[in-house]
């Protein structure tokens, strides 16, 4: 368990009288602290080790992009790095996400869910200074499988038993020729979006944030509404982001890229 003392000094002294709780839900390669304490508001605290595949920095840049676009996402408090760890403070939205909102239905969740998508689909692209139409997600793609870090254990079940780089051979033949470029959250599963009083409250785990094809979050959408409600619920949440009869070949090229982030 982690402590203020344990962290670099101006942040320690930030995060005194704060309760430190591990939070286990989600698939990020940083730990995610909750923090509470008496009077004080509740906070997260990201920690990663630093690297080249670190997240942090871009999230840090994406929560400041989202703000300023006027969309409900935590506001960054502070970014610190000792050499060895990166961390980074942000604020708690006001609510449950998604996944484990037990409250609401599985379909007022995943009509939430594509009402969040549609308004982040709706900002312009112009205004989005990060890329990653495949021509750039591609080559980060690759970076990661030479550099170690994609989990083939963790590969979803069509695909567990094969290499990251048959996989890779697989993205490179199967890349679409065109990108229905929207601005896109980059994981769009359902633990990435938080609901309070049965509104939308705002995006989480926001670094992989960036104008790419609309597919991108509707693949993983989907995946994720059957992981967890099964996929009956696939096609109204489908109907109310108005894409009734999605491409099966692009769903299933972005679930394959997926498998290296």
């Amino acid at each position: 368990m982690i402590s203020p003392q344990a962290l670099p000094g101006a942040l320690g002294e930030r995060l005194s009288g704060y309760r430190f709780e591990r939070d286990a839900l989600g698939r990020s390669a940083a730990s995610v602290f909750r923090l509470k304490g008496e009077g004080l508001p509740a906070l997260y605290l990201k920690v990663e080790a630093a690297g080249p595949f670190g997240e942090l920095a871009d999230e840090a840049a994406r929560l400041g992009w989202l703000n300023a676009s006027s969309l409900p996402c935590p506001e960054v408090i502070a970014r610190e790095s000792d050499g060895e760890r990166n961390w980074l403070l942000v604020s708690a939205l006001p609510g449950t996400d998604l996944a484990s909102a037990s409250a609401l239905a599985p379909l007022a969740r995943v009509e939430l869910l594509a009402e969040a998508l549609l308004d982040l689909h709706r900002l312009p692209i112009t205004s989005c200074p990060f890329d990653h139409r495949l021509e750039k997600r591609l080559p980060v793609a690759k970076a990661r499988m030479d550099g170690g870090i994609v989990d083939e254990e963790d590969f979803d079940p069509a695909r567990l038993g094969k290499s990251a780089a048959e996989l890779f051979a697989a993205l490179e033949s199967m890349r679409p020729t065109d990108e229905d470029l929207v601005v896109t959250h980059g994981d769009a599963c359902l633990p990435n979006f938080v609901v309070s009083g049965g509104q939308f409250s705002g995006y989480i785990d926001c670094s992989r944030l960036g104008v790419a094809d609309r597919y991108q979050d509707i693949a993983l959408a989907c995946r994720s509404i059957t992981d967890n409600f099964g996929e009956a619920l696939v096609q109204p949440f489908l109907h109310r982001y108005g894409l009734p009869a999605p491409d099966p070949a692009r769903l299933d090229y972005y679930q394959l890229l997926d498998e290296f982030f």
